[in-house]
C-alpha cells in the first residue's frame, strides 16, 4: 500500500501561491473539475522544464483544492498550543513540502489512463470515484472529496486505494509533533521543500 501511495499521490494539501496560469478548468460539476484536474494535471507533468512544471502544479492545485482547510486540518490537533509565529512558519513551509514532496512522482503517470466512475452527491459537496490504470500495473481507484465553494467544486481530500491522504498524513505530522515538538514538524518541512 505505501508504494501506491509514494508513487501515486497526487497532493492533498497546497497552498496557493502567484505562478503561471493553467488552463481554465469547469469547476463548477464534479466531473467537470476532476476530469479538468487529470487533463491539466499530466499535461502540466510531461513538460520538460520542471520548475515551471512545479509553477504551474502549484496554481493548479492552489486554485482547485481546499488549501486553507486542509492545511488546518493537518494540525488541527495542535493549533490551540502553537504561537502565531509557529502557524505563519508552517504556512510558509506547507507548500513547497508538498510540491517538492509529489509533483516528480507525477511524472510516473504521464502515460496512466483516469477515468470517472461514478459521481455520489454528499450534502453541498460530491464524492468521485475514478479509477488509474497504467500499463503493467492493477488498476488503482481513488476517491476525491469534493465541496461546493463560492468559486465552484474544490478538492477537500483523496483516497487512494483505499487510504485516506489527509488521515495519513495528519497521523504523520501528529508523529513529528509528539515525538519532537512543532518546530521540527516546521523544520522537517522546510528542509523537504528545498
Amino acid at each position: 500500500m505505501k508504494s501506491i501511495l509514494k508513487n501515486f499521490t497526487i497532493p492533498a494539501i497546497f497552498v496557493s501561491m502567484a505562478a503561471p496560469a493553467v488552463a481554465a478548468i469547469d469547476s463548477q460539476t464534479p466531473s467537470g473539475l476532476i476530469n479538468g484536474l487529470i487533463d491539466e494535471g499530466l499535461t502540466i507533468a510531461k513538460s520538460n522544464d520542471q520548475s515551471h512544471a512545479r509553477q504551474k502544479f502549484r496554481t493548479l492545485l492552489g486554485q482547485y483544492f481546499e488549501v486553507d482547510q486542509i492545511g488546518d486540518s493537518l494540525i488541527r490537533r495542535w493549533k490551540p498550543q502553537i504561537t502565531s509565529e509557529q502557524l505563519a512558519a508552517y504556512q510558509k513551509a506547507l507548500p513547497n513540502f508538498i510540491i517538492n514532496t509529489y509533483a516528480n512522482r507525477i511524472s510516473d503517470y504521464t502515460s496512466a489512463k483516469v477515468k470517472i466512475i461514478r459521481i455520489i452527491p454528499a450534502g453541498d459537496g460530491a464524492a468521485v470515484l475514478s479509477q488509474v490504470t497504467k500499463t503493467g500495473a492493477q488498476p488503482v481507484n481513488v476517491i476525491w472529496t469534493l465541496d461546493k465553494t463560492a468559486d465552484g467544486y474544490k478538492v477537500s481530500n483523496m483516497t487512494v486505494a483505499g487510504i485516506n491522504l489527509l488521515i495519513t498524513q495528519r497521523a504523520d505530522f501528529d508523529s513529528v509533533v509528539e515525538h519532537k515538538g512543532f518546530d521540527a514538524l516546521v523544520a522537517m518541512l522546510q528542509a523537504r521543500a528545498e
